[in-house]
């Protein structure tokens, strides 16, 4: 595929991708005591780290989310939104293994859920393709309609229209 393919792919995975952190983040912006619970009923993480995170992801969330949208820093905002999903994908697989039912808590809510366990191939697989998505940003050079490209210009030199390009001069060889 060309440069402009990858391009404008790189446009919609970035929309895709930090459109679903910005609804992610403000659904649980409001509620930072479910935000917590939500993370608190993967039984995963110390207790001195639920809390913080619990506050801090749905903000971080949302930074991301914007980034990408907005294409502002591009591959960093793609980094940490591939490690938050490989973080994701581990803990859903992870209560799944353990037989603990709960709503991911992805977009708000969170706790102990009947029959939550039918929803995890899911979640695995969503979070697997935004993953994807995400590394894909990761890699492609440009991507369409982004603030990266004003404020990082490309450092391809382009011909100027009114002069012809030069052709390379053969060195002359020197008599003995």
């Amino acid at each position: 595929m060309g440069g402009r393919v990858h391009a404008w792919l790189g446009l919609i995975a970035r929309l895709v991708t930090g459109g679903v952190w910005i609804v992610a983040g403000a659904l649980k912006v409001t509620e930072p005591a479910a935000s917590i619970d939500a993370i608190r009923a993967y039984e995963l993480l110390p207790w001195q780290v639920v809390e913080p995170l619990g506050y801090s992801l749905p903000a971080i969330e949302i930074v991301v989310g914007l980034a990408l949208v907005l294409g502002a820093f591009t591959r960093g905002a793609a980094v940490v939104s591939a490690l938050l999903f490989v973080a994701f994908i581990i803990g859903i697989a992870s209560v799944w293994a353990r037989g603990i039912e709960i709503d991911c808590g992805c977009f708000g809510g969170g706790g102990p859920k009947e029959d939550a366990a039918s929803a995890y191939p899911w979640e695995i697989a969503r979070d697997a393709a935004l993953l994807a998505a995400s590394c894909y940003l990761v890699v492609v050079r440009r991507t369409r309609l982004a603030f990266d490209n004003l404020l990082f210009p490309s450092r391809e030199i382009e011909p100027h229209p009114h002069v012809e390009p030069v052709e390379p001069v053969e060195p002359v060889e020197q008599g003995s």
